[in-house]
């Protein structure tokens, strides 16, 4: 039997607002979901903008040990990024697609209409639709053929507001990703208990998976491969 396939998706945002300071996608948030989902699945790596796409040097963690091993050794997979616009009307192909976080996604993946047509297409196609942290950013505008937003009715979570606050970014986002994600799923947005703790939320008979931050990153890769193996 074939392995599944899986298209992940990496910003390609490296400024972090009108700070000056740098973003891009989160190291743990890749390379953790890839770690559990490498051994099971074919992945593919797309981008907006293909080629490189930016890690956010600040999420760099030498102690992460499955972190720094995918850093030192993994480096093609985010230096040879697919286009992303190359994989519109291609989502009979997959099995799912995951978004990366990182704040890159907060300004161009969540109001990217090529996206937006790659997620559209996935999810009507039934595979499984997933991201981590900011990743949701990506899910939070997306809409249905229908004009109802995807997120609509179903539990979901991201970055939390308290999150943001405690890095001291909220003034630089284009918008909070909680409150974005509260509004268009009609007040169902989950999170943690306590800041920084893991919260994975899966909803839509399985196939829509959120992961609030980095500690959810590997339960994230779980909750992919568990759906996958129902399919």
């Amino acid at each position: 039997m074939s392995q599944p396939k899986v298209l992940f998706v990496l910003t390609s945002h490296n400024k972090m607002g009108n700070t000056g300071k740098p973003t891009g996608w989160y190291l743990p948030e890749f390379a953790h979901p890839y770690d559990v989902l490498a051994p099971d699945t074919q992945i593919t790596i797309a981008s907006p903008a293909g080629g490189e796409a930016p890690l956010d040097p600040s999420s760099i963690d030498k102690s992460d040990k499955v972190s720094a091993n995918f850093l030192d050794t993994k480096e093609a997979l985010w230096k040879n990024t697919e286009k992303l616009s190359s994989f519109v009307g291609r989502a009979k192909e997959f099995d799912a697609i995951f978004y990366v976080g990182g704040h890159g996604p907060m300004f161009d993946l969540a109001n990217d209409e090529t996206s937006h047509q790659v997620i559209r297409e996935f999810w009507e196609s039934g595979k499984v639709v997933s991201a981590v942290c900011h990743g949701p950013a990506a899910l939070a505008y997306a809409k249905l053929s229908d004009g109802s937003y995807l997120i609509h009715g179903a539990p979901v979570t991201g970055f939390s507001n308290d999150e943001e606050d405690a890095v001291g970014l909220s003034s630089v986002m284009p918008f909070m990703l909680e409150d974005a994600l509260n509004k268009n799923s009609g007040g169902h947005f989950q999170k943690a208990d306590a800041a920084w703790g893991e919260k994975i939320v899966v909803a839509k008979d399985g196939r829509l998976i959120t992961g609030q931050n980095p500690a959810s990153a590997t339960g994230v890769g779980k909750a992919i491969h568990e759906a996958l193996s129902k399919k």
